[in-house]
């Protein structure tokens, strides 16, 4: 009943970690701010020629930074210090159009809450950078796997082949688990990594804009 206990605790921890991996990466995927970045390019159209030529400018050479820049950085754990400096300008560039209609007040408050949620979205991609499982939780994982292997060794299974074949097919389980876990662990600078095709994409959508 003991080892029973151990495997159902053990077990339990395993799916906690993989469910918040699994979950931390879909967030990640899903929070990219290609599509603030693109939105905001589209709006900026109702602006007078100046504000519409900097808002769609920055939105495109955030995109390409993004793309070119920070992403290799965000592999090696590093952050791009240019891109921070160019969504600061974005910000600045919508904050400096004075609305002076009432479209054109609907249109400057949309244009702040995309800038919002670029930031927020910027935010989070940059904490998945750095964060992940705790190492604490790591620790419980491989120890606690080391401990489940070892105790499956003295079970009373009375045909041999039958016990070594329980333990082969254990171990490599339990590895490719932890294994996807860790994989899953850091979407940004892992071996499974959110790729950048969401800014590929507006970026060309955005340039196609432009060029009509």
């Amino acid at each position: 009943m003991s080892f029973g206990a151990l495997y159902v605790m053990y077990g339990l921890i395993v799916g906690f970690s993989a469910y918040f991996a699994s979950y931390q990466y879909d967030l990640a995927q899903r929070n990219v701010e290609a599509g603030s970045v693109q939105e905001l390019h589209r709006l900026a159209e109702g602006l007078p020629e100046e504000e519409r030529r900097r808002v769609q400018d920055l939105s495109e050479s955030y995109a390409r930074t993004v793309i070119e820049e920070r992403r290799p950085l965000m592999q090696e754990g590093g952050i791009s210090p240019k891109a921070g400096t160019i969504s600061d300008d974005l910000r600045r560039g919508v904050l400096s159009f004075e609305p002076r209609t009432e479209a054109e007040d609907d249109l400057y408050a949309r244009a702040l809450d995309l800038v919002g949620e670029l930031d927020e979205n910027r935010a989070l991609r940059l904490l998945d950078v750095r964060e992940g499982i705790p190492s604490v939780l790591w620790v419980v994982l491989i120890i606690g796997g080391a401990t489940t292997v070892h105790f499956t060794y003295p079970l009373g299974v009375r045909t041999e082949w039958l016990h070594v074949f329980m333990i082969a097919a254990y171990t490599p389980v339990l590895t490719l688990t932890l294994f996807t876990i860790a994989a899953l662990d850091h979407p940004f600078n892992g071996v499974v990594q959110v790729s950048p095709n969401a800014f590929e994409a507006a970026l060309t959508r955005m340039e196609s804009y432009r060029a009509r």
